[in-house]
């Protein structure tokens, strides 16, 4: 069978969605294609080399029109809306950041799926490890919400279901992200506009909000707050809890472990070393316990800490739900 994929958006998220497809998919037919507002060039350059996360190991060459992956052509089109792209795809991976809302991501008229890379206020949200039923759901646009509501709600999922939240503040210290200015200039949050490399810039979120859209026994229980600081990637919840029921930092750090090798394998993880940031860099998962971090006030307050790879680790749930309607559509032929 052959699938034909098109990324919209050759940006941080949509470049690292490509690498990690290219790899996961190398023994299926598929066919890729790419619209930006970069030329070929930039974007072989963009895609053979990544400050993050090294080079990309394959022979690429750029056309006119388009590059060619050892040998494989993938078409670049440069249109500036979802309508007018040529390329009759089967599944469109929207991570341009601009066409979030529903009324704008069906412009695509993907066969199969449009993947919003991003949060939407009208597309049904999927977080896998939490709602993974939306994707059974015959929903055309979804969208795979925020890095950080990624991180935060299988954790606070699983802490729900088995403690009970009575209420949660989360902090993310966030790496930072290309809306960001490297000096000072002007943006229309204030702060935004401040230099990315010279400043710990408060922010706000909505990751904390959309925790209670994708689980409903959260919402109204948890709200947050950003920092970005200046690194390139990985980024770090500070989840602190009051839970419903007495209990002990180690019978929920015991309980996290339950949920990596179970239910959460592939999204949750605990890590038991001595870790700083970079250990994280290139983690496919969403979401690390920090268990030397963790600490306990009583027996029901709880401060609760999670890395992830923003890039990373979001990225490849992007390919996750790619790989998923692949295997669907595979099932229906």
């Amino acid at each position: 069978m052959t699938v034909r994929i098109g990324i919209n958006g050759f940006g941080r998220i949509g470049k690292i969605v490509f690498r990690q497809l290219f790899e996961r998919l190398k023994d299926k037919d598929v066919h890729f294609f790419i619209n930006d507002l970069a030329t070929p060039q930039q974007i072989r350059y963009a895609l053979l080399f990544d400050t993050n996360y090294g080079s990309f190991n394959h022979q690429v060459i750029s056309c006119e029109d388009r590059i060619t992956i050892n040998g494989q052509t993938i078409p670049i089109f440069k249109e500036t809306s979802p309508e007018s792209i040529p390329w009759d795809v089967d599944i469109v991976i929207e991570s341009t950041g601009r066409f979030t809302a529903l009324e704008k991501a069906k412009k695509h008229k993907a066969r199969q799926k449009v993947i919003v890379t991003g949060p939407s206020k009208d597309i049904p949200m999927v977080v896998l490890g939490v709602n993974d039923t939306v994707l059974s759901e015959r929903h055309k646009e979804i969208s795979i919400a925020s890095c950080t509501t990624n991180c935060l709600a299988p954790l606070a999922r699983s802490i729900h279901e088995k403690f009970g939240i009575v209420e949660a503040l989360m902090t993310t210290v966030h790496a930072c992200t290309q809306s960001q200015l490297l000096v000072d200039g002007y943006r229309e949050d204030l702060r935004d506009g401040r230099s990315a490399f010279q400043n710990i810039v408060p922010s706000s979120t909505g990751a904390a909000k959309a925790v209670g859209l994708v689980y409903p026994a959260l919402k109204g229980k948890i709200t947050g707050i950003a920092f970005r600081v200046p690194i390139a990637t990985v980024s770090v919840v500070d989840l602190t809890v009051r839970l419903e029921r007495k209990t002990s930092i180690e019978e929920i750090l015991k309980h996290l472990i339950d949920q990596e090798s179970g239910p959460l394998k592939g999204i949750l993880g605990v890590s038991k070393e001595e870790s700083v940031s970079s250990d994280f860099m290139g983690d496919s998962r969403s979401s690390i316990v920090d268990a030397t971090s963790c600490v306990q006030l009583n027996e029901c307050f709880y401060k609760l800490i999670a890395w992830y790879d923003n890039e990373w680790g979001y990225s490849s749930r992007v390919s996750d739900v790619v790989v998923d309607c692949i295997t669907k559509m595979e099932k229906n032929l």
